[in-house]
């Protein structure tokens, strides 16, 4: 791993714990050569999903395009990194489960929406507005209405 700070490659692991969940896993480092601390952090690749696209398309999974979809949602909300993490932890657990490598986008934002309704209802509505594609104020109504109704 190569050193935010003088980009050595020459560094020890000093600690390493798992996450909660246990599907990841956090280490501090020490640069050998500047003495500097950092943390990395271990995931699993899931690297053979595709998604399958509302007009047919087909692409390969990006989980960063989907954290920052869902980070874009909880801008300047109380949702911390560590919810996020878990969230698309969760979504990712239970769509590999549920489709064998092709996953419509639409199970995608259905998962998401699903479980930042529990966490902020403001970032639900956030992205469920670019998520279902609102076209009119209307639209946010009718959804507020049926998250109050619940």
């Amino acid at each position: 791993m190569r050193c935010p700070k003088c980009t050595s490659i020459d560094d020890k692991v000093v600690d390493s714990r798992i996450s909660k969940e246990g599907n990841s896993i956090r280490r501090r480092r020490e640069c050998s050569e500047c003495g500097y601390r950092f943390t990395t952090t271990e995931s699993l690749l899931r690297d053979d999903m595709t998604v399958l696209k509302r007009d047919g398309r087909r692409e390969e999974f990006d989980r960063d395009k989907l954290t920052r979809s869902i980070r874009s949602a909880c801008h300047k909300r109380p949702v911390d990194a560590e919810q996020l993490s878990m969230l698309i932890d969760d979504v990712l657990d239970v769509l590999e489960a549920r489709f064998e490598g092709e996953i419509p986008s639409r199970a995608i934002g259905d998962a998401v929406m699903e479980r930042l309704r529990k966490i902020d209802q403001v970032a639900y509505v956030r992205f469920a507005s670019v998520y279902k594609e609102f076209r009119d104020v209307t639209e946010f109504v009718d959804e507020i209405k049926g998250m109050t109704n619940l």
